[in-house]
C-alpha cells in the first residue's frame, strides 16, 4: 500500500513565509529556506512553495529561492505561483525544483497542461485548484482565490486528469486557515472519480483532521501550513498518531 504523505506548505510573499485565513489577513511565519531545512529533517515527505505575491519579478525571485532551498533539502519539493510557460518551468526545474504547480494559467490556457506534460512528464506537473462552495456547488477561483470562474471543481479536475497532469492539489477556500478540518466530502468524490493522487489542502487544525482526511476524504496526501509553522503539530508526532490509526506513513 502506498504511504500517505504529509506536506508542509510555504506561502511566499516578498521572500518570506506568510500565512492567512481564507486567503487574507497574512502574517509572517519565517524564512522559507530555514523552514524548509527544518521540515526536511523532521519527517516531512515533500514541501510545497507557493509564491502568492503578484510582483513582476516573481519568477526571478522564485528561481533564486528554489536554488537556495535545493541546496538544503533532500526531499521532493513543488513550486508554484506565476508559472505560465514552458520556459518558466524549465528555469525552476533547472534550479532544483522537483515538480511545479500551475493554477490560474491552466484555467486560462488548458493546453498549457498538455504542453508541460509533453515536455517534462506528468510526474512533475501538479495542477492546483482553489475552489469555494457556493450554494452547494464547488466553484473554481483564480488569482489566489480572488476571481471566481464558471468552472465546476469536479468537471475541471477531470479535464486536468485527461490532459495528463500527475497530481491535483485541491484547496477548499471555505476551510483554508479555519482549522476546522479538511473538505472531506469533496475530497472523497475527487478521489473516487479520478485516478491521479489528490492532495488535501485547507482546514488542518489538529491531528484528528489528518486521520479523517485520509480515511474519510481518501486523500493521498495532506498539506498544511500554520499548524506546522507555529509548532502546533510536530510532524513526527503526527506520523506516529497516523500509524496508530492504521494509516500507512513513512516514519
Amino acid at each position: 500500500m502506498l504511504t500517505k504523505r504529509i506536506i508542509p506548505c510555504l506561502d511566499i510573499k516578498n521572500g518570506r513565509t506568510v500565512k492567512g485565513i481564507n486567503f487574507v489577513d497574512l502574517r509572517d511565519a519565517g524564512d522559507p529556506v530555514e523552514l524548509a531545512e527544518i521540515y526536511a529533517k523532521t519527517g516531512a515527505d515533500e514541501l510545497v512553495f507557493l509564491d502568492i505575491s503578484a510582483t513582476e519579478e516573481r519568477r526571478r525571485t522564485l528561481a533564486d529561492l528554489v536554488l537556495r532551498v535545493a541546496e538544503k533539502v533532500n526531499i521532493p519539493f513543488t513550486v508554484g505561483g506565476g508559472i505560465s510557460s514552458v520556459e518558466d518551468v524549465d528555469i525552476l526545474l533547472h534550479n532544483g525544483a522537483d515538480k511545479v504547480s500551475i493554477n490560474s494559467s491552466a484555467v486560462k490556457n488548458p493546453q498549457l497542461i498538455n504542453e508541460l506534460v509533453a515536455k517534462f512528464g506528468s510526474q512533475c506537473i501538479v495542477v492546483a485548484i482553489d475552489a469555494k462552495q457556493i450554494d452547494g456547488e464547488w466553484i473554481v477561483h483564480l488569482v489566489g482565490g480572488k476571481v471566481p470562474t464558471e468552472l465546476n471543481l469536479f468537471t475541471w479536475a477531470k479535464e486536468v486528469e485527461d490532459r495528463g497532469a500527475g497530481e491535483i492539489l485541491f484547496t477548499s477556500m471555505n476551510h483554508d486557515g479555519t482549522k476546522d478540518g479538511f473538505a472531506n466530502e469533496a475530497l472523497a468524490r475527487l478521489s473516487t472519480e479520478l485516478n491521479i493522487p489528490i492532495i488535501a489542502s485547507g482546514g488542518a487544525g489538529n491531528m484528528q483532521h489528518f486521520t479523517d482526511t485520509f480515511k474519510e476524504g481518501k486523500a493521498d496526501a495532506a498539506l498544511a501550513a500554520s499548524v506546522f509553522h507555529f509548532k502546533e503539530i510536530e510532524i513526527k508526532d503526527l506520523k506516529e498518531e497516523l500509524k496508530r490509526n492504521n494509516i500507512p506513513v513513512r516514519l
